[in-house]
C-alpha cells in the first residue's frame, strides 16, 4: 500500500505540472522502465532514441526485451535531429524517446507531428529538464507520458528518485499497478541516502564538488553509500532489486525541493544569460534557440578543443566541470558495442562527445562562479570551426 507521504508528493508534483498522474519511483530509469512495461513495450519492439544520451536511460528498454534505434543530434541544443527521425522508423518501431537534452526543449511539434502520423506514442526525457517550457507548454506535458529524475546532479535533489507522469487515465492506471508490484526500499538503504544527503546539503559546493565526486566514487565502489548507478547497470542485463518505488525519506525531501522549484528555475536561467553574455563577449559562439524554446538548463553545456584537459586540469582551478556525456552512452565505461552502438553511427553525437563540457548553474552557484568558469574555458578555447585547422 503507497503511504500517504508518497501520495502527497505525487500531487503536488502532478499539479506542478498540470497533468492528471504522478508515480514515485527508486530512481528515473525505474520510472522509465515502468512508462515503456506500461505502453506494452516488449521482445523484438523497437524505440527511437537520441543517439546522446546515459545508458540508464537505454536500458529500460533493453531490460524489456526491445531494441534501441539510435537516431543523431543535431549540434545546437543536442536533441534528435527530426530531420533523420522519420526514417529511423519501422514496423518494429513501439514509441519514440524525446529526450531534452542539457533542458534545451526538443522539437516537441515535429517530433509529435511524426509520432502521429506514425501511430506512435511518444515518452518524454524529462531527467534534465524540469521547468523548459516548449511555446510556452511544460516539457513533459506533449508525450503519452514523460519521466523525471531528481538524482545529484537534476535540476533538484532528493538524492535518488524519479517520477513518471502522464495525461492519460488509463495509462496511468497501468503505471499505478505496476509500482504497486515495485519493491519498498529497505531501511539500510534509505538510512545511508539520508547520511549522503545530509553531507551533500553541508559541504558540496562548487570549489569543491571535484572532491565531493572523488570521494562518493570511492566509497560507492567499497559500497559504503548508495550510489546512482552501480557496475552492474553498465550492462545490458537488469540487476536484482531494480524495480523499487520511492522511499518516504526521498518523498519528503523532493516535496520541499519542489516548493522552491520556481527560484530554483529563475536563477538558472539568470546564471544561463550571464553565461551566454560573458561567452559572448569573448566571441565564443552562443547557441541561437528556436523562438518556441524557453529552456530551464539543469548545466550550461560548452564545447572546447581540448576536453580531456579541461577535465584534468578544471579540480586544480577549484572549478566545477561536468562531463556529460564522455561518449554517446554516457558513462565513458559503456560497453557500447553491447547495445548496438556503433562509432560513426550518429556523427553530431560523436563530435559532441568529444567537444562538450558543462558549467554549473544550481542554486549554490553564483556569479563568481561564473566568471571563474568562463575564465577556466577562456584558457582551454574553443574547437576549430568545421573545416578549419
Amino acid at each position: 500500500m503507497k503511504s500517504r507521504v508518497l501520495e502527497r508528493y505525487e500531487r503536488a508534483f502532478a499539479a506542478r505540472l498540470g497533468v492528471k498522474g504522478a508515480f514515485a519511483f527508486w530512481k528515473g530509469r525505474v520510472a522509465a522502465y515502468a512508462i515503456l512495461k506500461a505502453l506494452g513495450v516488449g521482445e523484438g519492439d523497437e524505440v527511437v532514441v537520441p543517439g546522446y544520451t546515459c545508458v540508464m536511460a537505454v536500458n529500460p528498454i533493453v531490460y524489456l526485451g526491445a531494441k534501441p534505434v539510435f537516431v543523431d543530434i543535431e549540434p545546437v541544443t543536442y536533441n534528435i535531429d527530426v530531420a533523420l527521425l522519420a526514417r529511423s522508423i519501422t514496423p518494429r518501431t513501439k514509441c519514440i524517446m524525446a529526450q531534452h537534452t542539457y533542458g534545451y526543449p526538443a522539437d516537441m511539434d515535429a517530433i509529435m507531428d511524426i509520432a502521429d502520423g506514425k501511430g506512435l506514442p511518444v515518452v518524454e526525457d524529462c531527467c534534465l529538464a524540469l521547468g523548459s517550457e516548449y511555446n510556452r507548454r511544460l516539457v513533459g506535458t506533449f508525450g503519452a507520458a514523460a519521466y523525471f529524475s531528481f538524482q545529484w546532479n537534476k535540476p533538484y535533489t532528493s538524492g535518488l528518485g524519479g517520477m513518471a507522469v502522464t495525461g492519460n487515465p488509463e495509462l496511468g492506471s497501468r503505471i499505478e499497478a505496476l509500482q504497486r508490484e515495485s519493491i519498498i526500499p529497505g531501511t539500510k538503504e534509505v538510512m545511508m541516502l539520508a547520511a549522503q544527503l545530509a553531507v551533500y546539503r553541508t559541504l558540496v559546493y562548487p570549489r569543491t564538488t571535484a572532491l565531493a565526486q572523488n570521494i562518493f566514487r570511492s566509497l560507492g565502489k567499497a559500497g559504503l553509500v548508495v550510489g546512482s548507478s552501480s557496475s552492474g547497470e553498465f550492462v545490458p542485463v537488469m540487476p536484482d532489486g531494480f524495480f523499487k518505488r520511492m522511499s518516504e525519506l526521498q518523498a519528503r525531501s523532493g516535496r520541499r525541493q519542489l516548493q522552491a522549484l520556481s527560484r530554483n528555475i529563475a536563477h538558472r536561467r539568470r546564471l544561463a544569460r550571464l553565461y551566454d553574455d560573458r561567452l559572448r563577449e569573448l566571441g565564443w559562439p552562443v547557441p541561437r534557440l528556436s523562438s518556441k524554446a524557453d529552456p530551464a538548463l539543469v548545466r550550461y553545456p560548452v564545447r572546447v578543443v581540448d576536453k580531456q584537459r579541461a577535465l584534468a586540469t578544471a579540480a586544480k582551478r577549484f572549478v566545477e566541470l561536468g562531463s556529460w556525456f564522455e561518449c554517446p552512452l554516457h558513462p565513458i565505461e559503456t560497453p557500447m558495442d553491447a547495445y548496438g552502438y556503433h562509432t560513426g553511427m550518429c556523427p553530431e553525437a560523436d563530435k559532441a562527445s568529444r567537444e562538450v563540457v558543462n558549467l554549473p548553474l544550481h542554486p549554490r552557484a553564483d556569479e563568481g562562479t561564473v566568471r571563474r568558469s568562463v575564465h577556466f574555458i577562456a584558457g582551454i578555447g574553443p574547437p576549430a570551426p568545421a573545416g578549419g585547422s
